[in-house]
């Protein structure tokens, strides 16, 4: 068990960190600090940290556990921030969808405290944000990675696998470079394809009406358009070079597909929406196997 967690970012990911320690018993006190003291104090009001900080320096004190849970391009500046006053055997771990800009960020607000940060990123979520949707059982049967560096000491990557672990989490570790590369395709992209979509619907005349007859297919493709904005500018602009590379792929992809509908080729049509079909039926089916 921790005695302290420090908790800088009070929001969905944050709170549910929070809120999963308690619920597993992992934590005895849980200080909140958020850019936003209203924020703060509405965390603390729902129960989700005990004890509301007037800083990030203040919220790390005292602390043998900390998380980093802001914005990706807000890394460097909390890093500087709490490295006075994170304990040298503290645990560090943030929960960013891009690990090289953190990793960066961490060589340089950190420096000599670099061996108690473990990358982490916590394959979990909601298209809503905002502490009132915080929920401890986000991260139940979930991917947690662990991108650990060199500096890292492996007991922090021990015990970091050991918390996530204890909140529910399923726990891999990468390098920082095949994560990017592996969540441009798989994340990053089909959010930059869901609001390049919603705008291409909503900018037409006949936008409005075209909504207003969607059906489910609709709601299951666009409902990551409604993630929070400032948190996909950072990840797009963070992870850029990987994520348009798969933006190429796609294109390339999407031009193929025009291509046999322009031709009016029926059968190559048929043939490439089949073996997508079936490509997408064995992920289905992996996911939901056992142990997975």
């Amino acid at each position: 068990m921790f005695e302290q967690l420090g908790l800088i970012g009070c929001g969905l990911m944050g709170g549910s960190f929070a809120l999963a320690l308690k619920r597993a018993k992992l934590v005895k006190r849980v200080v909140g600090y958020s850019k936003s003291p209203s924020t703060t104090e509405r965390a603390r009001q729902l129960g989700v940290i005990d004890v509301a900080a007037p800083s990030a320096l203040l919220a790390v004190s005292g602390a043998d556990l900390v998380l980093l849970a802001v914005p990706v391009a807000a890394s460097e500046a909390m890093f500087k921030a709490i490295r006075h006053g994170l304990a040298d055997d503290a645990l560090l771990m943030d929960v960013g969808s891009t690990k090289g800009d953190v990793i960066a960020a961490a060589r340089s607000g950190l420096q000599g405290k670099l061996s108690s940060f473990v990358p982490a990123h916590p394959i979990a979520g909601k298209e809503v944000a905002g502490i009132e949707h915080a929920e401890a059982t986000l991260f139940d049967g979930r991917q947690v990675v662990l991108t650990p560096i060199k500096p890292t000491l492996r007991s922090n990557v021990q015990r970091a696998t050991q918390v996530w672990s204890g909140v529910g989490g399923k726990v891999i570790t990468m390098s920082h470079e095949a994560h990017d590369g592996a969540f441009a395709a798989v994340s990053h992209l089909p959010h930059l394809l869901a609001f390049a979509y919603m705008q291409g619907i909503a900018s037409q005349a006949d936008g409005e009406r075209f909504l207003q007859l969607a059906g489910t297919g609709f709601r299951d493709f666009s409902r990551i358009a409604a993630s929070d904005p400032a948190v996909w500018r950072d990840i797009l602009l963070a992870n850029r070079e990987q994520v348009l590379a798969q933006s190429q792929a796609f294109r390339k992809a999407l031009d193929e597909f025009e291509a046999l509908m322009l031709q009016a080729d029926a059968q190559a049509l048929e043939n490439a929406i089949d073996a997508t079909s079936r490509a997408r039926a064995g992920w289905q089916q992996r996911a939901e196997s056992p142990g997975n």
